[in-house]
């Protein structure tokens, strides 16, 4: 008879405010795991009478209880956070100024050897207290004997010294390649500032570090665990990885430092090995997946204000519609390509162009080669229209927009005025539309706190109090299912997590309180008080 009884849960969680993300039972007080998995969601009464002489129990205090967080784009950068200089708060709002940036780097400057490059990350231009842009005289007085940059955490911006251009050959009557710029001034010099493909021409000159195989992959796996923890601290547990050291994260997990589950979007060898192998998106197991791929540039950026628009932006003489780095063509065969090899395709798009670009390229995928089951992906997705709206929900297509952005971000949205903000970061278009729009903070360009995140999709308020696109706000209940169900279905796993839901993968967060019942301007501030992934404690406060 024992052998044929039910076993008893591991662990019991009671007396709590759980908000399950399941419509079938959207409140619960109690619920019981069992392995990595949830086994009961229910009252009080009815969990605590599965409690065995092994289960552990955890009374939550009436804290509130929601499924793990998932972030459907980052940039899992941790070994910058733990080995380079960072010019900037990788986490929260916090001006610098640029005599600071300028300290920082002549000290890095000084312990390096002539023409070897001094970097400086997480820089935001919107973030500096002497409230003007970087310029290469700034940069000048870190050294004139090295080549310095400054790198804009968006990631499509750079700020370069006199010696990197130098270096690389360009002067002010350089012309500006396809799909970049180098800036210049009323009077026709340099700025400093270089955009998007502009910047490649840097990468193959002046000495850069170098490290053995294995000081390379130690540097990889450690800064892999410094950053799970963070992301755990955040209340994450899923985490989709654009690229990335795939033995090192291996690593990680087999020494029992990996905190968060990876959806592993592959780029470069690592796609094309995949391609040649016949590896699928959905190849791995619960803790690391493969998903779509890395996100294939179409455009520039939006906090860096390169992104490709049909209007010019604001105030720009001559007209400038920000950058297409990629033709019609070109992008066609790519996608193509990757789609018949039955992977996932992930297109970085922000502009109004460049995201009807992506959908053509992704149509016309799928018109040649129907695969049903395929979730095309639209990184960022920021300015759209309702015909853009229209093809995404009949594509199937999941937008992974910004979400800290509305609170971050906000100073920057006076480069593109209100117009332009009621229709950037849709999420009201999209769910009114039934699209399955999903939560990326695109860590490092914004900050990766889901709690964060929430706040801003719920106010469109910033740190400085300014609102804008408020007809783009969502309920504090939608912009929880964005951010656990929607993040799921975007890496078809919705069958596994993103709900507290018997049968699901036991991922859940303890909140020290109700983010669906405080004032939404205090939501990035509630405690996160403990993360759980697969039914094991991964932080606590």
């Amino acid at each position: 008879m024992a052998a044929l009884a039910p076993e008893e849960p591991d662990l019991v969680v009671f007396n709590a405010n759980v908000h399950t993300v399941d419509p079938a039972r959207p409140r619960a007080e109690a619920f019981a795991v069992r392995g990595d998995r949830f086994v009961a969601v229910g009252s009080n009464d009815d969990i605590r009478s599965l409690i065995g002489k092994r289960t552990q129990t955890y009374d939550a205090r009436r804290m509130t209880i929601t499924p793990g967080f998932i972030d459907t784009h980052n940039h899992p950068v941790g070994d910058v956070l733990l080995y380079e200089v960072l010019v900037g708060n990788p986490f929260e709002v916090e001006f610098v100024t640029i005599d600071s940036i300028v300290e920082k780097l002549a000290a890095k400057a000084r312990a390096l050897p002539p023409d070897t490059w001094v970097a400086g990350h997480f820089f935001d231009d919107t973030k500096v207290k002497d409230k003007r842009q970087l310029t290469m005289a700034d940069l000048d007085r870190v050294s004139k004997a090295h080549p310095v940059v400054v790198n804009h955490r968006g990631g499509h911006t750079a700020f370069y010294n006199s010696r990197a251009f130098a270096l690389a050959g360009v002067t002010k009557a350089t012309p500006n390649p396809p799909g970049g710029t180098y800036d210049r001034d009323a009077a026709g010099e340099l700025t400093g500032r270089v955009t998007d493909m502009a910047m490649e021409v840097f990468d193959s000159v002046g000495r850069r570090a170098t490290f053995s195989p294995e000081e390379t992959a130690r540097r990889a796996r450690d800064g892999l665990a410094h950053i799970s923890r963070e992301f755990a601290r955040y209340g994450l547990t899923t985490v989709h990885h654009q690229g990335g050291d795939l033995a090192a994260l291996q690593d990680v997990r087999a020494r029992g430092d990996l905190k968060h589950r990876v959806s592993y979007e592959p780029i470069g060898p690592v796609l094309e090995a995949m391609i040649r192998a016949g590896l699928k998106t959905g190849f791995g197991d619960d803790w690391i997946r493969l998903g779509a791929t890395f996100e294939h540039m179409v455009d520039g950026s939006f906090s860096e204000r390169t992104l490709a628009m049909s209007r010019p932006f604001p105030g720009r003489t001559p007209p400038y519609y920000g950058n297409l780095v990629e033709d019609q063509p070109t992008l066609n065969a790519w996608v193509e390509r990757v789609h018949r090899a039955g992977i996932d395709v992930n297109c970085h798009a922000n502009g109004d162009v460049a995201i009807g670009n992506a959908l053509t390229a992704m149509e016309r995928a799928q018109k040649l080669f129907p695969r049903p089951e395929a979730r095309f992906k639209i990184t960022h997705c920021t300015l759209v229209n309702p015909d853009l709206v229209r093809r995404i929900k009949a594509l199937d297509a999941t937008p992974a927009c910004f979400t800290t952005y509305a609170y971050y971000n906000t100073d920057k949205f006076g480069f593109y005025g209100e117009a332009f903000m009621e229709n950037a970061m849709a999420f009201r278009s999209f769910l009114d539309a039934g699209v399955n729009v999903a939560a990326g903070s695109d860590f490092y360009p914004g900050p990766f706190a889901p709690l964060m995140g929430i706040q801003g999709m719920v106010t469109r308020t910033g740190w400085n109090g300014e609102t804008w696109g408020a007809n783009q706000r969502i309920t504090a209940a939608e912009a929880l299912r964005v951010n656990t169900h929607n993040g799921a279905y975007a890496s078809r796993e919705e069958a596994l997590k993103g709900s507290i839901t018997p049968g699901k993968l036991a991922d859940f967060v303890v909140l020290a309180d109700d983010l669906l019942a405080v004032a939404p301007e205090k939501i990035k501030d509630i405690q996160i008080v403990r993360t759980v992934t697969g039914g094991r404690t991964m932080y606590q406060a």
